[in-house]
């Protein structure tokens, strides 16, 4: 069994370190990308820690991911769940808490948060796709889900699930692109009815005013 869970963790290194190739362009070799990628090193804290936490030994998960902490920057919560070859680009400020679950292949820039909202124990967390894109600073705070292939643009504050293959930005994020394509935002579409009757009104302002124009030009003949 201990030489099962070294060969796992072995393998979920080498996903680590070829993801960051795959998708940093400033990464030159597998050998730089391990000893001097900090997201790399966090990730690798961060799997020892959770088993420690997952097998009952969570003073030690805490006290590991405390120390990964330290050295990096980062701080992943012993409890949260990653998945393979996710890409921690720069990393300082990210804060990933403990009911969050991340999917394979996700790329997580600096100052992102992935937090709970409330104060009650159970799932408070994200949970995040497959194949996320998740920009610098941005925010995703409660317990609901990003679908697979999403983009959040940088600084975005998410609070209300994703649906896959979505790009959103804004702060309260909303969803701008579905497959590519932007999509309109509801609270500014025109109300065609309503200008209708506007305009209704204002054609009859404009005979009444008319009206009015030709009663006063007889009250002057008048005179």
């Amino acid at each position: 069994m201990a030489e099962e869970r070294k060969k796992m963790l072995l393998k979920d290194i080498w996903l680590d370190v070829k993801a960051v190739q795959e998708r940093d362009p400033a990464a030159r070799s597998a050998l730089e990308v391990l000893l001097l990628y900090q997201g790399v090193h966090a990730l690798i804290w961060h799997r020892i820690a959770h088993w420690f936490w997952t097998h009952n030994m969570r003073f030690l998960g805490r006290l590991i991911s405390q120390i990964a902490r330290f050295f990096t920057l980062i701080e992943i919560h012993p409890g949260a769940v990653l998945g393979h070859g996710i890409l921690i680009d720069h990393g300082c400020g990210i804060v990933i808490g403990e009911t969050t679950v991340v999917g394979d292949n996700c790329t997580l820039y600096q100052g992102v948060t992935l937090g709970g909202v409330g104060t009650k124990k159970g799932k408070r967390h994200p949970t995040i796709g497959n194949n996320v894109l998740i920009g610098a600073g941005a925010k995703i705070l409660g317990a609901f889900e990003v679908g697979d292939n999403c983009q959040i643009a940088a600084n975005a504050v998410l609070l209300k699930p994703l649906e896959e293959n979505s790009t959103a930005a804004g702060i309260p994020a909303r969803q701008v692109k579905k497959d590519g394509v932007p999509v309109k935002d509801p609270s500014k579409k025109i109300n065609t009815e309503h200008i209708c009757k506007m305009q209704e009104t204002i054609d009859e302002l404009e005979r009444r005013v008319k009206e009015l124009e030709k009663e006063l030009e007889k009250a002057k003949e008048e005179l």
